[in-house]
């Protein structure tokens, strides 16, 4: 299991095309993959999944991989949030 926490830099968070570019990233790799936002965990390759947590700007978020790629999977799904969708 690789864990890493990030936070959502792009001022409108994971809104609907955002979080689309997240889940064809996440869809990518082998890992089941989860994003965290408090308490709450969903699956990365579910859109209901990560627009139900309403990720806005400046939240920070945990991805959790787990699997054969759980290392690409995670540092991939990081750099995509840090850049900020280009937006």
């Amino acid at each position: 299991m690789f864990v890493k926490d990030v936070v959502v830099q792009n001022q409108v968070g994971l809104h609907a095309r955002p979080a689309t570019f997240f889940i064809q990233k996440a869809n990518e790799f082998k890992s089941s993959i989860w994003v965290e936002k408090e308490e709450r965990r969903v699956n990365a390759k579910s859109l209901l999944g990560v627009l139900s947590l309403g990720i806005v700007g400046g939240t920070s978020i945990r991805i959790i991989a787990d699997g054969s790629d759980e290392q690409q999977a995670v540092e991939g799904l990081v750099a995509l949030v840090e850049s900020g969708f280009a937006e």
